[in-house]
């Protein structure tokens, strides 16, 4: 059974970049056919895909987050992580990792989320 876990900071100030890392046990992010992807959900709105990266290394992401997105890995710590740049307020929300096997849908696998807020 594959577990993902969410860490970074909790609180970041406007104009910075936001870092998170998903750590996954029970799983390797190497398998063939996986899509591991960061979504967000801010207050009183609804969940927002905001990219993947796949078990080769490919990434994709959602066009209206695409110019201030990047995911990253590293294999050897079986882990992913996103970086937001230049963030506001707007991006207040909780940071969810999850796996896939279609991009952007059928979600199987979800960390349980971590709070961030965007403040200063």
């Amino acid at each position: 059974q594959v577990q993902l876990q969410e860490s970074g900071p909790g609180l970041v100030k406007p104009s910075q970049t936001l870092s998170l890392t998903c750590t996954v046990s029970g799983g390797s992010i190497t398998i063939n056919n996986y899509y591991w992807s960061w979504i967000r959900q801010p207050p009183g709105k609804g969940l927002e895909w905001m990219g993947a990266i796949t078990y080769d290394g490919s990434t994709y992401y959602s066009p209206s987050l695409r110019s201030h997105t990047s995911i990253s890995r590293d294999t050897s710590k079986n882990q992913f992580s996103l970086q937001l740049s230049s963030v506001t307020p707007e991006d207040t929300a909780v940071y969810y990792c999850a796996r896939s096997t279609l991009l952007e849908t059928d979600f199987g696998s979800w960390g349980q989320g971590t709070q961030v807020t965007v403040s200063s």
